[in-house]
């Protein structure tokens, strides 16, 4: 057999060992000698070293060709590490067919030597060559090595003559062989037909991937039916788009003349936009919007399931050139192949029926042998060839350069897709406010009535009036010397009712501001101009927070003498809620700068509200008589983590929870990038010892003043080691005062050690790991952490167990919270029975 082949060819040979051979035989596996076989030679190593296989071995090496052209081609090509000892099926390169082999040396990652063990020849092959073979064809080879007893290769000497010599026998040897090979007929057939059935089922297979059919069909799809913009819509976006301009110049004009005109010619393009609008509805409404997209969404869902998330890339056209240059040379060699293939059969067929006849004894025609028998060989030859080309196109993966051209089609498919996807959802976002124009285009013919707005403010008016009439009467009739109680009583509850009635129109004015605030930005940028009367700058510039119809004097307001170290508190009840007025002393300048602040924290307060961690705040109102501005906000009586810890303090896990919604607030803060300065336990309040809430801050003042302030939290500052630098104050510096609270709250009266910065050092505390990590990376690594990232930190994340009931806990608690309820109720008694006893007096 010819070297570096494993073909089933065979010559019958007598070798025999000593002393039968004209120069004797030695087989290197074993030395047996005093024996004669008969054997087939396979392969010729050198001159004097050759591999060959018993006669009597010729049933199994048929029977090993059948097994083997049936697993291999189904089985798992082989990975990780190679085993030496172990037996493959590895696919020779020169006939396509397996045989049984040993791997002799990894070359590469991608390549192996290996050795056909049944004929002795050796190859590098692939890896994707190499299968794994089932355990009944794991047994010893079928060839054995044989050297030419008493000769030998002399070192160093010319080895032409042996070369020649090897060269001759071989050819030979492989003439012997083919001949031979074609009496094999049933083991030929056998494996032919093997190979037919395979072919069979690959062609019933979808071999889109190969071919990228199923990304000539998208691209088909994309250029046949695709969306392209309504003829209607440039137009419409013409003439919006000097509509949103007229409005813009209405918005800006301070001048009631000026805006006049600006007003006119913005009516006469919204005339003009109406039709617009009609034309473009009309035309959107007979395409197939939903469809189209519906399509497109499931074209991207095929694709990815196939090809994986697309990478993005530059649109070129180029790329779906070369797309379909590669593609039709695919397609025209796998043709050509097919074609070649289905011929070749054919001819297969053809000889199978003349041969027919010639075996047939009773067709009279007589035919040769020539005829019918002669060009077998041949038409074997090309079958097996056209099949095994068919199958290695078929079921050989793509190379790494088809790869990249199908990928890179696949991206550019998805980019068409997903712009196209862009193109429909612009075009039903204008059709949702072209329906919204439409339908207010009614309204828009007459300005908004803002007599509603009005008759509210005049109610309002004459509630106050009345309110202002009926304190003046309760404390003249006070100070009478007629004292009549049950008067006084009618008159109180008038004024309660009064109030009462006052605050909900308050709150009534202010949805009406809103709907006009909503009005302004949408259509009527002009309100602000025409009714300069009714303030709606003010509502708008203040986020809906200033109120121009709230006074304090109308308040039944109680002085909070022991929070009132900083600014004038008073508390008093608004619709059954406690609330608290912080009076702020502004002048021109800094009444601006706390409007604008505190219309910066509303904003962020309300695009989450209950779920901000935020201290809402109610009203912010102007004092007509003095310099003075008054916000409104929640009271949560002793609710504050100072008063809270001095009291009954909180349990580790009512700590977690309540610092969870602390780092929810300064993360609401920090986004709408607003920076606290001021956190600290008495502007913490933790609700129902379960909710945590971040309080405001003082406004008249910038974070810069509001930081400077050194608070302490026992002997541990909140101020950061940076800020004490002269570094200004950052949302690093917000999370260490967090850190030093939550550390605080965790270690409760236990004394701090602190380095030579005044950072406490948090190892000396047996604290829960998730808990001791998040305040190391608070206090020592504020750097690289977020109020986002404390907020989903593994304390809070991680399940709590059913915590055990701490009966004395919750005795001291229960009893905590009767007496602060008693001392309320005291307080009010104390409070009307100094007022009747005023009366009394006097």
């Amino acid at each position: 057999m010819a070297q570096n082949r494993a073909r089933k060819r065979r010559v019958e040979l007598k070798c025999s060992r000593p002393p039968r051979f004209s120069g004797n035989v030695q087989m290197d596996e074993d030395t047996h000698y005093n024996k004669v076989e008969d054997v087939v030679g396979s392969h010729v190593e050198d001159a004097v070293t050759f591999w060959a296989q018993s006669i009597s071995r010729n049933k199994d090496i048929m029977k090993i060709s059948g097994s083997l052209s049936e697993a291999c081609p189904h089985a798992n090509s082989v990975f990780g590490n190679l085993d030496p000892r172990k037996i493959y099926g590895g696919l020779f390169s020169e006939d396509k067919c397996w045989y049984r082999c040993k791997v002799l040396k990894i070359i590469s990652d991608e390549k192996c030597l290996v050795r056909y063990i049944d004929y002795g020849n050796a190859e590098i092959l692939n890896r994707s060559d190499i299968v794994e073979i089932p355990l009944d064809l794991q047994f010893s080879s079928v060839a054995k090595k044989y050297r030419l007893w008493g000769l030998q290769i002399p070192s160093g000497q010319e080895l032409t003559q042996f070369d020649q010599a090897k060269k001759a026998t071989t050819m030979d040897l492989t003439k012997h062989l083919e001949s031979t090979l074609k009496t094999c007929v049933g083991t030929r057939m056998k494996n032919l037909a093997t190979k037919v059935e395979i072919l069979k089922e690959t062609r019933y297979v979808s071999i889109n991937l190969h071919f990228g059919n199923d990304l000539s069909d998208a691209i088909q799809v994309l250029d046949e039916e695709c969306f392209i913009t309504p003829a209607s819509l440039n137009e419409l976006e013409r003439i919006w788009t000097e509509y949103n301009l007229a409005q813009e110049k209405i918005q800006t004009c301070q001048n009631v003349n000026e805006g006049t005109i600006l007003i006119a010619k913005r009516n006469e393009l919204q005339q003009e936009l109406k039709l617009a609008v009609e034309v473009f509805i009309l035309e959107v409404d007979e395409l197939p919007l939903n469809k189209r997209l519906k399509t497109l969404q499931d074209l991207s869902a095929s694709l990815k399931a196939v090809y994986g998330q697309a990478k993005e890339g530059t649109n070129s056209e180029e790329i779906l050139k070369k797309f379909y240059d590669w593609k039709c040379g695919k397609r025209e060699e796998f043709t050509s192949v097919r074609s070649e293939t289905d011929v070749s059969l054919q001819h297969l067929v053809a000889w199978f029926q003349n041969t027919l006849k010639a075996f047939d004894l009773s067709v009279e025609e007589s035919l040769t042998s020539e005829d019918t028998i002669g060009n077998i060989d041949e038409i074997l030859e090309k079958t097996e060839s056209n099949i095994c080309k068919e199958l290695e196109i078929s079921m050989v993966e793509q190379g790494d350069a088809d790869k990249e051209i199908v990928l890179n089609t696949y991206n550019q498919v998805l980019q068409k897709i997903h712009s196209e996807e862009k193109l429909i959802a612009m075009v039903q976002s204008k059709y949702k406010d072209s329906i919204e124009f439409k339908k207010i285009i009614e309204c828009l013919d007459k300005s908004p009535n803002v007599d509603h707005l009005l008759s509210i403010k005049k109610t309002l008016k004459s509630l106050k009036a009345q309110l202002r009439w009926k304190l003046v009467e309760k404390n003249n009739l006070e100070e009478s010397d007629e004292y009549d109680g049950s008067q006084i009583e009618k008159i109180k509850q008038d004024i309660t009712q009064l109030r009462s009635s006052v605050f909900q129109e308050v709150y009534h004015e202010r949805e009406e501001y809103e709907k006009l605030n909503s009005l302004v930005h949408k259509w009527f940028p002009e309100l602000p101009l025409l009714y300069p009367e009714i303030g709606l700058p003010n509502y708008m510039n203040s986020g809906g927070l200033l109120t121009m119809s709230l006074e304090r004097d109308l308040l039944d307001a109680e002085p909070m003498k022991e929070l009132s170290s900083k600014r004038p508190l008073v508390c008093s009840e608004v619709n059954g809620q406690l609330i608290l007025l912080k009076g702020y002393s502004v002048d021109v300048d800094t009444e601006a700068r706390v409007i604008q602040r505190a219309a910066i924290y509303h904003r962020a307060w309300r695009e989450a509200k209950e779920e901000s961690g935020l201290l809402p705040l109610i009203f912010l109102f102007l004092c007509k008589s003095d310099p003075m501005a008054y916000l409104m906000v929640p009271y949560y009586p002793r609710a504050n983590l100072s008063a809270i810890q001095t009291s009954v303090p909180l349990t580790s896990e009512e700590a977690l929870k309540v610092m969870k919604g602390v780092a929810q607030g300064l993360h609401t803060l920090h986004k709408a990038d607003i920076i606290h300065g001021s956190l600290h336990q008495n502007n913490v309040f933790a609700l129902n010892r379960e909710q945590g809430i971040v309080g405001d801050f003082d406004f008249t003042k910038s974070v810069s003043q509001r930081a400077s302030v050194n608070m302490m939290v026992g002997d541990l500052s909140l101020i950061p080691p940076e800020l004490k630098m002269g570094k200004p104050a950052s949302p690093s510096s917000d999370l260490y005062a967090y850190g030093c609270l939550l550390l605080w709250l965790s270690v409760q009266s236990q004394e701090f050690e602190k380095n030579e910065d005044g950072i406490p050092k948090v190892d000396q505390f047996h604290l829960d790991d998730n808990v001791k990590s998040l305040l190391c990376s608070l206090i020592y690594c504020r750097s690289s952490i977020t109020a986002e990232q404390v907020l989903n930190s593994e304390c809070f994340l991680q399940p709590k167990g059913k915590s055990t009931p701490n009966s004395e806990k919750d005795t001291e608690y229960t009893q905590y919270k009767e007496e602060e309820e008693l001392k309320m109720e005291n307080l009010d008694k104390y409070k009307k029975n100094a007022k009747n006893s005023e009366a009394n007096f006097e």
